[in-house]
């Protein structure tokens, strides 16, 4: 009894079935659902970024009432919890992208990243010594690594041909996060205590939880599902559907590549071989058919081989249309944060508005992130060079413009709302695409050097990177927006933004999305 305990407990936190008499998990078809998959990976992006932005108003209450830090080191404290969070999610992100690559299933990983959400949340609400509070924002940000890094994996996983609608899903998780975390913690802080702002996390905590533990993902699901297909004899229409998952997802520009590994096997193990062509000379066929045994030889040895850590993390890097999105994606959250760090005050200083008033300017900058969706769907149809470029572009004038916002005028009131809402947009634009960017890098050269990322692919280590270069870029804005704002003012500041902005203009239009990988 308890062995088979044991044994069904194993196969529900790997997602590898036992034998072939195990029988499907309950509600098998609606949990290994797209729908359900994206909702629960969103939610679980929702509830890192609204729970990081919940307790950033009551750290320095924690600090002084729960540790009893003096006042004149809150500030000295609370910036090294902040930056304790940033530590952990740039360090965390690509082991936890590695991890989810090497394990037969995505669950494990997202089941330790609720294990650290929760003493996360435990830590930060009851923490009473400055060393808990750290090692509370420490777990904060190793669970937010697991689940940017193995979320956005898995959403690839399970939206193959619609990459960038993927990403425009997350995209509107980040901007409700954003808006509704820091204006319902000061809410509830402010009616109901330091406590209630934590029984509010841990009931999302509740939420996500159940989600992850009831959701199963598809190559789980195909377990018991291929069962059920062979059962039926195969037909002319089996072969077509085998040869159909030997494809590529669809690339930008609505095209399908094939990957070359799995459509050789194919052709050799499903498909008679093709009748010669009429008029083709006989030799020429022969030199034909034995490049493609030399080729299919080349593939099956790749696709047993298992290549290196290192040779994947040196061929992801080495690619220039990578490292033009890396450095996009910093440039994009430096921006995003920077604004969060100096927006408020300057507001506060210039037309004299309260904390509310402050927080729901904010609407302005976060709502056009609805839009993310459409921008993936570009993405997928038209690359992501043209519509990031378009994001980029439109970013520079806006932020030169908002140096024109200086005196409290209803004018210059409605003039900041306007430059704002156009630059969510812009931010939209950028982000997103180069978000998918990753996904269609990962492909093509997947499809250019068959088996070089070898059977379970690199989609975790490429969004580790892209949680790396967004740890990076939110660490350098605030610094950058903070500095500039205190030494030269609010104007310079978004000209130095505006000029950060056309440099990553630059990297896209020369690097991203060519045919270079």
């Amino acid at each position: 009894m308890e062995m088979a305990f044991l044994s069904s407990t194993r196969q529900f936190l790997s997602g590898t079935r036992k034998d072939s008499k195990s029988k499907p998990p309950f509600l098998l078809s609606i949990r290994s659902s797209t729908t359900l998959i994206v909702l629960t990976v969103n939610l679980a992006i929702f509830t890192d970024i609204f729970y990081y932005g919940l307790v950033i108003p009551v750290i320095p209450f924690s600090l002084t009432v729960q540790v009893g830090i003096s006042e004149d080191q809150v500030q000295h404290w609370t910036s090294i919890l902040l930056a304790c969070y940033s530590v952990a999610l740039f360090v965390g992100s690509p082991l936890a992208g590695l991890y989810a690559d090497h394990t037969s299933s995505r669950r494990w990983p997202l089941l330790i990243g609720l294990v650290a959400l929760a003493g996360s949340t435990f830590l930060l609400c009851f923490g009473n010594s400055i060393g808990l509070l750290v090692l509370g924002r420490l777990l904060q940000g190793f669970s937010a690594s697991i689940v940017w890094s193995v979320g956005c994996a898995l959403l690839i996983d399970t939206m193959q041909n619609s990459v960038g609608v993927a990403m425009g899903y997350v995209g509107i998780s980040m901007s409700v996060g954003l808006l509704v975390a820091p204006v319902v913690g000061g809410v509830i802080y402010n009616a109901a205590g330091y406590y209630a702002v934590y029984y509010l996390a841990f009931g999302v905590v509740a939420v996500d939880i159940l989600l992850r533990l009831f959701m199963i993902e598809k190559k789980v699901a195909r377990q018991w599902i291929d069962d059920d297909q062979n059962i039926s004899p195969p037909g002319p229409e089996a072969n077509e559907l085998d040869v159909e998952a030997a494809a590529m997802p669809i690339t930008p520009g609505g095209e399908t590549q094939e990957f070359p590994i799995e459509a050789s096997e194919i052709q050799i193990s499903a498909s008679a071989p093709a009748p010669e062509s009429t008029g083709q000379p006989a030799d020429n066929n022969e030199e034909k058919r034995g490049e493609t045994a030399e080729i299919n030889d080349q593939n099956s040895a790749a696709r047993t081989g298992h290549p290196s850590l290192p040779r994947q993390i040196k061929t992801l890097l080495k690619s220039s249309r990578m490292l033009a999105a890396l450095y996009g994606l910093v440039v994009e959250a430096g921006l995003m944060m920077g604004f969060d760090a100096t927006l408020a005050l300057f507001v506060q200083d210039t037309f004299r508005w309260n904390s509310t008033a402050a927080g729901i300017i904010f609407l302005a900058l976060y709502v056009p992130g609805f839009i993310s969706p459409l921008v993936g769907w570009l993405a997928d149809r038209y690359g992501a060079r043209w519509p990031s470029l378009f994001g980029f572009c439109l970013t520079i004038p806006l932020l030169v413009c908002l140096r024109f916002v200086t005196e409290s005028t209803v004018e210059h009131k409605i003039l900041l709302g306007f430059l704002l809402s156009l630059l969510g947009v812009a931010l939209a634009f950028g982000n997103v695409t180069l978000m998918a960017e990753l996904t269609y890098v990962i492909e093509a050269k997947s499809a250019s050097e068959p088996g070089v990322f070898g059977e379970n692919g690199v989609y975790g280590l490429g969004y580790g990177l892209f949680t790396m270069a967004w740890a990076l870029g939110g660490t350098i804005g605030p610094l950058w927006a903070g500095y500039v704002v205190a030494s030269a003012g609010w104007g310079m500041m978004t000209l130095s933004f505006a000029i950060w902005s056309a440099s990553g203009a630059v990297v896209v239009y020369i690097w991203l999305g060519g045919p270079e990988v």
